[in-house]
């Protein structure tokens, strides 16, 4: 039964059917707690998502404390200080914009409309995978108004929006995010528009041995999602991952407050030691 179901888990986390740095990490914690060989679970894990730095942090910690509730303590009350103090950012009346699926984002934005905001959120579709989808989906089933738009019209989903909120992949030692393709474009978009950036990041996506530019050479996807029957000639570019600027940041809002990126490497060293 242990077996079978981590295998499971692995597939679904292969096929992105299970996505999202959360949803991948509680997934794994389960598959690793059914598992009787823990060091296979954690090899078979580890290689679904080989640049997910969520996924080896929760991996790294269960075989060091072998504590899966613990471990999905870290996710749970993580992710509910990052609502609550990203929340606050929300106003009435404002627009947000967002790119891509970010659960954390989601987490924020559905909390903000439970405390009574009212307040409209612009999505990029997010090619090729179209997760920007799934974000539009779900944030409209909570009764938050949404506006959908092809990544080329980035312009003008962010025209008037007051704050542009994302999520991350990963972030590196000295303060910089990767998040998928087209976030470092969109902020520098939304820098020339002086339009706020905040970044929603559980600070377990920290990756010590992470360098800039490291993760977008590493994970590109098929070129059959992009152009399935393109010419021979041609060769397709599908990466997945991309790197902002720690200075086109305005603020990451993580499980320590609303801090800078220089506040949140700090804080990470000083609590979560076991990292290193």
């Amino acid at each position: 039964m242990g077996e079978r179901k981590l295998l499971k888990i692995v597939n679904d986390i292969k096929s992105l059917k299970i996505q999202g740095a959360e949803h991948i990490a509680r997934a794994a914690i389960d598959a690793w707690e059914s598992a009787k060989d823990k060091k296979n679970a954690s090899k078979l894990l580890l290689r679904t998502r080989p640049t997910e730095p969520m996924l080896r942090n929760i991996i790294k910690y269960l075989n060091i404390f072998n504590k899966p509730e613990s471990a999905r303590f870290y996710i749970d009350n993580g992710l509910e200080l990052i609502s609550k103090y990203g929340s606050r950012l929300i106003k009435n009346n404002s627009i947000i914009y967002t790119h891509c699926h970010s659960s954390t984002v989601e987490a924020i934005l559905e909390r903000a409309k439970k405390e009574g905001k009212r307040f409209e959120v612009h999505i990029t579709e997010t090619r090729p995978n179209y997760q920007g989808r799934i974000t539009a989906t779900n944030l409209a089933r909570s009764g938050i108004r949404v506006k959908y738009f092809v990544d080329s019209a980035a312009l003008a989903a962010m025209k008037n929006a007051d704050l542009m909120l994302i999520g991350a992949d990963l972030i590196t030692p000295f303060g910089e995010i990767a998040n998928k393709i087209g976030s470092g474009l969109f902020t520098k978009v939304a820098n020339m528009l002086d339009i706020p950036v905040y970044v929603a990041a559980h600070a377990l996506k920290f990756d010590a041995k992470a360098t800039y530019g490291m993760i977008s050479s590493i994970e590109s996807r098929s070129a059959k999602e992009v152009w399935k029957h393109h010419p021979k000639n041609i060769r397709i570019v599908n990466p997945v991952f991309e790197f902002i600027n720690k200075e086109d940041i305005t603020s990451i809002i993580s499980e320590f407050g609303l801090v800078s990126p220089e506040i949140l490497i700090q804080s990470i060293k000083e609590k979560y030691t076991w990292l290193w």
